[in-house]
């Protein structure tokens, strides 16, 4: 099992350096100027050659990714105006819109985007993994059709039309809470969770319906397997068949699946933080595109593709645990 992790982590620490270098090619050595399109046609040539200077664009390109590496590794100086600015590690660059250093701003965001992933995570493994494990056990049932129902509907409502929906009838019309307004955490834990409710269930009964197909289709394949009707020959009752096999043989799937998904949520759910006013790195990067802040774009991505990265490592971890075939083979 170490060997298999210590394997996985190296696969990540390859994807990520890949990655980087993709992003880093992709914002800063494709064709044109990246420092006129940060700093904007009415900029002077003297303000591009400002930001020439801050990003090091007159250097040839594998000297300016070293440069942009040894940042995020051990930090980095930046030349601008005479003077040099230190941005200490992990440095993602200065945003070219107030001077802050890209990894602060990340950082200003994390705790909203993590807030809701985490909660809204939650919320979908408890409704989706509950509702797929009940209608695989009730398969042919009244309790299986209500359930592939509200799925199905849960899978093709837009995530913004649900959010909306919860908006208007809890706020609105049933007045049960006010409109959501972000508290942090350290401010005040009990207004953080009445106002994180909304998102957290909005992203989650979205997410909620694809772990219960999943976990109903799962079930239902190990409960198909030989060594399910040999325990039940053996009289071994449904509760305990369904507690130590059923679910832990239909589990692996789901651990990927939501490895990715809470990977991809610490990234930044944009539409869900837009539509709740959550300050988090989905605004941010919305905020960072539209001001062509390259730096602050590149930062935000990157931490996205690093969550996914190393979620998915976890997930393969977590999936080796459940199954020790997948060490083996």
């Amino acid at each position: 099992m170490v060997r298999f992790a210590a394997k996985r982590l190296a696969g990540a620490v390859l994807v990520l350096l890949v990655l980087s270098v993709a992003l880093y090619a992709l914002f800063y050595l494709v064709p044109g100027d990246p420092a006129r399109l940060a700093c904007g046609e009415r900029c002077s040539t003297d303000q591009v050659a400002q930001v020439h200077d801050r990003l090091g664009l007159d250097e040839p390109g594998h000297v300016q990714y070293l440069r942009f590496l040894q940042g995020i590794v051990a930090g980095r100086d930046f030349a601008a105006g005479g003077f040099e600015e230190h941005c200490a590690a992990p440095c993602l660059g200065l945003s070219h819109q107030n001077d802050e250093p890209v990894t602060s701003l990340i950082l200003d965001g994390l705790p909203a985007t993590a807030s809701l992933a985490l909660g809204a995570m939650a919320v979908w493994l408890l409704l989706g993994v509950g509702t797929g494990l009940a209608s695989a056990l009730r398969r042919g049932g009244v309790t299986e059709r209500i359930l592939t129902v509200l799925t199905l509907v849960g899978s093709g409502t837009p995530v913004f039309i649900l959010g909306l929906l919860l908006l208007m009838a809890v706020c609105a019309y049933l007045q049960w809470l006010p409109f959501p307004s972000y508290v942090p955490l350290s401010e005040d834990p009990e207004q953080w969770a009445w106002n994180m409710l909304l998102p957290w269930l909005t992203l989650g009964l979205f997410e909620s319906a694809k772990y219960a197909r999943l976990t109903r289709s799962s079930t239902l394949e190990v409960l198909a397997e030989d060594h399910i009707r040999t325990f039940r020959a053996y009289g071994v009752s449904e509760r305990a068949i369904t507690a130590r096999h059923a679910l832990r043989g239909a589990l692996p799937p789901v651990i990927a699946l939501n490895a990715v998904d809470l990977g991809t949520m610490l990234g930044g759910a944009v539409i869900t933080e837009s539509l709740f006013g959550l300050p988090g790195l989905g605004r941010l990067l919305i905020e960072s595109v539209r001001d062509v802040d390259l730096p602050v774009v590149v930062g935000v991505v990157l931490v996205i593709g690093t969550a996914v990265v190393v979620a998915n490592a976890v997930a393969d971890v977590l999936y080796a645990l459940a199954d020790r075939r997948v060490v083996l083979s």
